[in-house]
């Protein structure tokens, strides 16, 4: 490395540490620009990099004490140059991770470790970088750094996983071949047992606490109640207007399918589980034994969670030759014994492009052990059921999807032995499969998903045959219409100065978005479609819907965006926040963060009013006049918590502090009885001035309802929370 080239990565190196020290300090109030994102999610694609460099910069480094190498100049350079690039790269692969972090879905103690870990990594290398050349600098000094170095890479590796792929990445094969004790199903909990482990499975390595990819986790009921940044995660009783199920029942190569392409889908007795566990109105305490013995959700319960397990059936009839077994054994069709010692075979044939019916034919050398037999999703007609009858045996049989109508199952009438019969997805009719079940004594369960069979015509056979199981389940039919949810938005602030250019998305792709800004509800015939080009210019509420062909539309989401012409060049508060809520102090009311509800979010300043009057006073000055002829002010309301609107507020202006004059008197509306929270904005026109100066006083209300009932306040005060001003 040349001289030069070298002393200007030197400076840059230098530069690096203030970059990393400074956002380190301060990335809580980092705002990542859109243009600016791709540069943080390189974090990815770099981080390899400085881990290698700086392993054999370490490693080179110890040699360097070495009688061989100590006086080699070409390899100390070597050397230097290794510590130096690895520590540059590292630098930058800390930056990009900081802003990675500013998008939203990590957060987390996994996420405080590797952030620090990784900053350790680049500001150890550097120390060794500038110290390598010191009198004192020694092998033994060298070693322990050198080991620090690789132990911290360890550690914000194993971090950076369970960001990526979530907790236990690494040992989770180990896991997963660990047999559970199984949960005695009187103590099996629905949610906990069954429906957690799907989410566990399936959606956690994306959505838990350390990362929550759409602000959403499954790590516990509160965060699945909770939902994401787009909407709560089902309709309670009705799984048809879920996001949940909108997502599952996505194309596969849709964006917004879930779970990703990329990743292990559910399966129909997963889906089918989630959606009895939603039409059941979502409990998170309901035992399995809580549920009606028909049940649905109960059969598939006591299926999973091995419940009462039946005494294994013994047969009177030997076990098939193994060769034969294995010579039966195809591409497209598996045998194999129903478990270790029973001579019971399950056999499963599959594919429909290769079916035929000598697939059966052909088994005629083991049909006395054939006991369970499935033909699902095959092109199996009624003319088929004649072969299958040969298993003289069979106690199951699935023909799930096929072509057999209620005329074929006559056929079956002859199979005294059976017990199982899945007949979801076939075209089979009430009286006729009255009139068969009739002929088939030891039937104990028929499932029968996706069939023109009514809730109530399964009810009658139920209350007919009061031994059989009849197994209505749940699906979604992908012809029927499900409920769009709401559109979003992509702005970053809803405060804007001359202008602002809308950015509305719908989470499915090919949605039409129509809004209206007249205070109207958009309608899917003359309201106006957006198309990326609304630019608003004055406050506005903008009330959005989504269309889309197949679907229903969504409920009307309004967003309000609000005009702020004038930034003050300084500010000095008068009278003193709650010293727990301080937000930015004086600037809280012009950075153009509006606070969510929550008296936590920390875009509130808090004002306590009550035994002591403390209204809110604060003075604004500009270096050039300003024409001002409105103010607005952003609050909230929260009854319950003795969060109160201001009795009333004051504008004063003038050229200076000495010299002002009342410009407008507001006076908010007090909540309603029983009203819940909400953010209003208050706005006051007045004949148009010039002033260098405002004083603002807003007076919070200090009457205590004997009603409140907010847990955690202090009963004898009100709060008043305020998070912006407007003025124009």
């Amino acid at each position: 490395m040349s001289y030069k080239i070298k002393n200007l990565a030197n400076q840059f190196l230098i530069a690096l540490n203030v970059f990393v020290l400074f956002f380190l300090l301060f990335s809580k109030y980092l705002v990542i620009p859109f243009w600016l994102q791709p540069f943080g999610r390189m974090h990815t694609l770099l981080l390899h990099f400085p881990i290698v460099i700086l392993i054999l910069g370490v490693i080179l480094g110890l040699r360097r004490f070495s009688v061989t190498y100590n006086s080699n100049t070409i390899f100390e350079n070597l050397v230097d140059s290794f510590l130096l690039l690895g520590a540059i790269l590292a630098g930058v692969t800390v930056i990009m991770g900081l802003f990675l972090s500013r998008e939203g879905g990590y957060t987390g103690d996994a996420l405080l470790w590797h952030k620090w870990m990784g900053a350790g990594i680049f500001l150890l290398s550097s120390l060794m970088y500038w110290l390598r050349n010191k009198v004192w600098y020694k092998k033994t000094l060298a070693w322990c750094l050198g080991s620090g170095m690789v132990i911290i890479i360890i550690i914000t590796g194993h971090f950076g996983g369970i960001l990526t792929h979530g907790e236990n990445f690494i040992i989770q094969p180990i896991l997963s071949n660990i047999k559970e004790p199984v949960v005695p199903i009187d103590k099996a909990i629905v949610f906990d047992h069954l429906v957690k482990p799907i989410f566990d499975k399936k959606c956690a390595s994306c959505h838990n606490l350390n990362k929550q990819k759409g602000e959403l986790s499954f790590a516990d009921s509160l965060s699945i109640l909770k939902g994401g940044k787009d909407g709560k995660l089902y309709v309670s009783g009705d799984p048809q207007k879920s996001l949940l199920f909108q997502r599952i029942h996505l194309p596969l190569d849709d964006e917004k399918h879930m779970p990703p392409s990329s990743k292990s889908q559910l399966s129909l007795d997963e889906i089918n589980l989630l959606g009895w566990w939603i039409k059941n109105k979502v409990s998170f305490t309901q035992k399995v034994t809580e549920l009606p013995e028909a049940d649905s959700l109960k059969v598939l319960a006591y299926k999973l969670l091995k419940g009462p397990a039946a005494v294994e059936e013994s047969y009177d009839f030997n076990a098939a030759d193994e060769k034969k077994i294995t010579n039966l054994n195809t591409d497209y069709r598996t045998i194999r014994p129903i478990s270790k010692e029973s001579p019971g075979l399950d056999v499963r044939i599959f594919n429909k492009e290769t079916y035929s019916v000598n697939q059966l034919e052909e088994l005629n050398e083991i049909k006395e052990q054939v006991i369970s037999l499935s033909l699902a999703k095959l092109p199996v007609k009624n003319e088929d059921l004649k072969k299958v009858v040969i298993f003289n045996n069979l106690r199951k049989l699935d023909i799930n999807f096929t072509e057999v109508t209620t005329n074929g199952l006559a056929t079956l009438s002859s199979l005294q032995h059976l017990q199982s019969l899945s007949l979801s997805g076939t075209k089979v009719s009430f009286l006729g499969l009255k009139e068969i079940i009739t002929t088939l004594k030891t039937l104990k369960t028929i499932t029968l998903w996706n069939t023109s069979l009514s809730a109530s015509e399964i009810g009658l056979l139920q209350k007919s045959f009061k031994n059989i199981n009849f197994i209505e389940g749940f699906s979604i039919n992908l012809n029927e219409q499900l409920k769009l949810n709401p559109p979003k938005v992509k702005n970053g602030s809803f405060v804007f100065g001359k202008s602002v250019k809308v950015e509305l998305f719908h989470p499915i792709n090919g949605t039409e978005l129509r809004y209206t800004i007249d205070g109207k509800d958009p309608d899917s015939i003359t309201s106006p479609i957006f198309d990326s080009k609304l630019l608003i210019t004055k406050t506005s509420n903008i009330k959005v819907k989504a269309y889309r062909k197949g679907w229903f539309s969504s409920e009307v989401a309004v967003f309000g965006f609000i005009k702020n012409s004038f930034i003050p060049d300084s500010a000095v508060l008068l009278t003193q926040l709650d010293r727990v809520h301080q937000a930015e102090g004086a600037n809280t009311f012009f950075n153009s963060i509006l606070g969510t509800f929550g008296a936590n979010s920390p875009a509130w300043a808090n004002y306590f009013a009550g035994v002591v009057d403390n209204d809110l006073v604060a003075m604004y000055f500009f270096n050039q006049p300003i024409i001002l002829s409105s103010f607005g002010m952003h609050y909230m309301v929260e009854e319950k918590t003795n969060i109160y609107p201001p009795i009333s507020i004051e504008v004063w202006g003038g050229n200076d502090s000495k010299n002002l004059r009342l410009l407008t008197k507001l006076k908010p509306k007090l909540p309603l009885e029983g009203e819940e929270h909400t953010l209003p904005i208050i706005e006051g026109l007045f004949k148009s001035q010039k002033v260098s100066c405002i004083k603002i006083i807003a007076k919070p209300y200090l009457k205590i309802k004997a009603k409140s009932k907010g847990k955690g306040y202090d009963k004898t005060k009100t709060l008043l929370l305020v998070d912006e001003m407007f003025l124009n």
